[in-house]
């Protein structure tokens, strides 16, 4: 059996785990759990990761909506994009699946086509329920883009940072972009969910989902280094992000801020923004 068989069957158990701890309490949560396994092929996973995309970027009918928003400087810097899904299940000890995708801004400032990513782990603590979160990592560096380039896996608790990225406008969002880490983490989470865990998460190349929809087994490198056309199934994704980026900022307030576990707002430029929250290991083949 395949690793990608073995993710299926767990991501299909955890789903299905998470439904029924959501019956009582959440038909939203069981809906997006279905939804979760339903979009394993690279059609449905850029359809998914444009919907969570859209929710995280301003609304260009809605300025106002930037001040809750991942900055306009942020996109437009940005090397690379992972937009993915992690559904979260477990009484006590609890068991997590996740799956989405990648692209890279290619030398002339499109975008790549997407490669699949999967993630999964075990963890421990006070949990009871379930819960799906959405997240958005920003690439801010080549080297961040090259170790979804490898093939390898990408391990939270090493020694290359990620930190929570500034949401908002003005000022403060340019000067944290001075020297940022090589990746802004953004999340969202709904569903139920009580107390903490410790656990670890790992993103890894989906390259049986590749290869079934580009036809051959084409390496993440040449897919994110612009070798494959980027393919009609995610010009949503790509409209998407240069609404967001063509977005009038003027007249808004200066107001940026990094929200934290405990769901405060630390406004950035206080001194207490931009400490690393993850650290980050690319373990990748020739990195």
């Amino acid at each position: 059996m395949s690793f990608l068989d073995k993710f299926r069957q767990g991501a299909e158990k955890a789903a299905i785990q998470a439904t029924a701890f959501a019956r009582d309490g959440s038909s939203k949560l069981a809906s997006e759990s279905r939804g979760f396994v339903q979009g394993f092929s690279l059609p449905g996973e850029s359809e998914k990761a444009a919907k969570i995309l859209e929710s995280f970027l301003a609304d260009p009918n809605r300025p106002q909506s930037a001040l809750n928003a991942i900055p306009k400087a942020v996109l437009q810097r940005a090397r690379g994009l992972a937009v993915f899904q992690v559904l979260k299940a477990g009484f006590v000890f609890s068991g997590k699946a996740g799956s989405g995708i990648v692209i890279a801004r290619l030398p002339d400032g499109s975008w790549s086509a997407p490669s699949c990513i999967a993630t999964g782990g075990l963890g421990w603590g006070l949990q009871i329920g379930a819960d799906i979160t959405d997240f958005v990592v920003v690439l801010n560096s080549e080297d961040a883009v090259k170790a979804f380039s490898l093939g390898g896996n990408v391990t939270v608790g090493g020694n290359v940072a990620a930190t929570a990225g500034p949401i908002g406008t003005g000022g403060s969002v340019q000067a944290s972009l001075a020297h940022p880490a090589p990746m802004f983490s953004y999340s969202k989470s709904k569903g139920l969910f009580a107390g903490v865990s410790l656990e670890g998460t790992v993103l890894i190349e989906r390259k049986d989902t590749n290869r079934d929809f580009y036809g051959s087994p084409i390496p993440a490198r040449d897919i994110l280094g612009g070798r494959v056309p980027p393919p009609e199934i995610a010009s949503k994704l790509y409209e998407i992000i240069e609404a967001a980026e063509g977005l009038d900022e003027s007249g808004l307030p200066q107001e940026a801020y990094i929200p934290t576990a405990t769901g405060e707002h630390i406004a950035v430029g206080s001194g207490e923004g931009y400490q690393v929250h993850d650290s980050t290991v690319f373990d990748a083949e020739g990195h």
